[in-house]
Parts: structure tokens; sequence; C-alpha cells
């Protein structure tokens, strides 16, 4: 309670005491410091997914503005060798206000992104943007299956339909690459899991529907005893290093991310940056009060 309390009270505080929790989950605010970031990753032998923060949008200039940035770092990051993809938020882009708008805005990032061969990924938000994701996913996929991917939620009811859904859509040449997350959008209980068992579980059984179908996955979890269902599954259907990965946030759980690496297994991490981590460091603490005890931490002990 007393968690939740603060988190909510956060936003009042100095932007400078955020920073002293925020810098442990965001590379910075320039795409300077996000290479700097990928490049630390990259030595210990950890890929990254670039995520240019910010909100929602209500304009076309707004949009354009995120268009430029996602093009400048692709154009900084496309001759660098580094193992890195980007991530895009559909809503960034006009989505839930003009589709065809949204769809070329991102599609003019995937054409140059294509031609530095760097993978984009779609992200998938709260549950009024779903269909509309899986829509513009589908254009992009049929024209950039192999620079295109999608995430999925796991605490969704409707997850192991869609799976269905992209089996269809699947070109055998490119299988569809997805990153399964448990989900952190607060939906009503007609329509998602709420217990983290059965969570735990519907994630479990994706991923095994994934592998049954040839996808790419890309397991996006902290949870360690749902990586040890997980692992299992990888040793089940006899995956090479390959044929799948793991991705973690940027500053969450370090240890076993080092230790998933060290047992062979691939790792992406997740590397935010931007002029809008405030408010992204905001609405991640008031996701997870618990995380409220690192502020208290890193306002004693600085690196």
């Amino acid at each position: 309670m007393i968690n939740r309390l603060i988190a909510h009270l956060l936003p009042l505080f100095p932007k400078k005491f955020i920073w002293l929790f925020s810098k442990k989950y965001i590379a910075g605010e320039t795409i300077a410091d996000a290479v700097r970031v990928v490049k630390d990753l990259n030595r210990q032998s950890v890929m990254s997914t670039i995520d240019i923060l910010g909100e929602s949008v209500n304009s076309r200039e707004e949009v354009v503005l995120y268009q430029t940035k996602y093009l400048h770092a692709i154009k900084e990051l496309g001759n660098s060798n580094l193992p890195v993809t980007f991530s895009v938020k559909p809503t960034m882009f006009g989505l839930l206000w003009d589709f065809d708008f949204c769809y070329e805005s991102i599609r003019k990032i995937m054409v140059n992104a294509s031609g530095k061969n760097i993978f984009i990924r779609i992200d998938m938000e709260s549950s009024e943007c779903t269909d509309l994701e899986f829509r513009l996913y589908e254009k992009l996929y049929k024209e950039f299956p192999a620079h295109v991917g999608i995430v999925l939620q796991a605490y969704l009811h409707r997850t192991l339909n869609d799976l269905e859904y992209l089996k269809r859509l699947s070109q055998d040449s490119h299988p569809i690459n997805i990153r399964l997350c448990k989900g952190i959008y607060i939906e009503s209980q007609k329509i998602a899991f709420k217990g983290r068992r059965e969570i735990r579980d519907n994630f479990v059984k994706c991923t095994e529907v994934m592998l049954k179908y040839g996808f790419y996955p890309a397991l996006a979890t902290h949870d360690k005893k749902l990586i040890g269902s997980l692992t299992e599954l990888i040793t089940r259907f006899g995956l090479s290093q390959e044929q799948y990965e793991f991705q973690m946030l940027l500053g969450v759980t370090p240890l076993l991310r080092q230790t998933l690496v060290e047992q062979g297994h691939r790792m992406r991490v997740y590397v935010p940056y931007g002029e809008q981590w405030f408010d992204y460091s905001i609405r991640r603490l008031q996701e997870n009060p618990r995380m409220v005890w690192d502020i208290i931490k890193s306002f004693f002990i600085r690196d």
C-alpha cells in the first residue's frame, strides 16, 4: 500500500530524483546514449532491440517527428554490424485515428530498415489496439516478411486463437517472428487471465504452439520458474541456438540474464531511450509499485 501511494505521488517529484532510478532501465535521451548501451551489451554477448520512447499522438506533425527519429536511428545503426533490431508502437504513428496514415508512416520506416537488413517489431498495446495492430502487421508482413515481427501477450484469452490466424498467414520461406510476453496493460477479467499461475501456464501453451508451427519465438520474461519450463520445451523440441531467443528489459534481473547467456541461450535486451523517459518511468512504476524500493536505494547508493 505504501509503495502504491508513493508510486502515484512520483509525478510530483523532481525529474533529477526520478532519474536516479530510471538510469538503470533507460539508456538516456539520445541515440548516442542508446548506441553506447547497445555496444556494452554486445560485449556481454547480448543482442539489443531499440525503442524510442513516446506516447500516443494526436497530430500528423507528431507522427512525422517520431518517424524522423526512427529514420535517424536506423541510419546511425545501419552500418554498425551490431546485433540490433527496433520496436515500434503503432499508437505513436496515429493508429487509433488514421489507420492508413499510420501504415504509410511505418511502411516508410520499414523500407529504410529492410534496405539496411534491420528487423522491425510491431509492438502490441492495449486491447483496443489488438485487431488494428494485427491488420497493420499483416499488410507489412506480406511486403517485408523477413524484416517485420509482432508481439503477443500471454495473459489475453484470445492469444492461442491469434496463433492460428498467424499460422494461416505465415510464409514457409519466412516463418513469423513473435515476441511473446505476459502483458502489462490493465484489462478486464472477461478478456485476460489475472492469476500468476494461469498466465504462466498460458505462456507455456502459447510457446508450445509456436514451436509446433515453426515460428521464431522471442520469449520475453524475467520469471525464473517460467524460464525453467520454457527451456524444457526448447530441449524437447530440439531447437538449435539460432531458432529462438530470450528477451529481457534493460536493468532487470541482469544476473539471470547472464546465467542464460552462459548456458548458451541467445538473449536480447530491450533498450529504451528518448526525451519521454520521465513519462515512461512513471508509468512503469505505477504498473509495478514494488519497484519503488529501487528508487529509495538509488537515492542512497549512486553509481
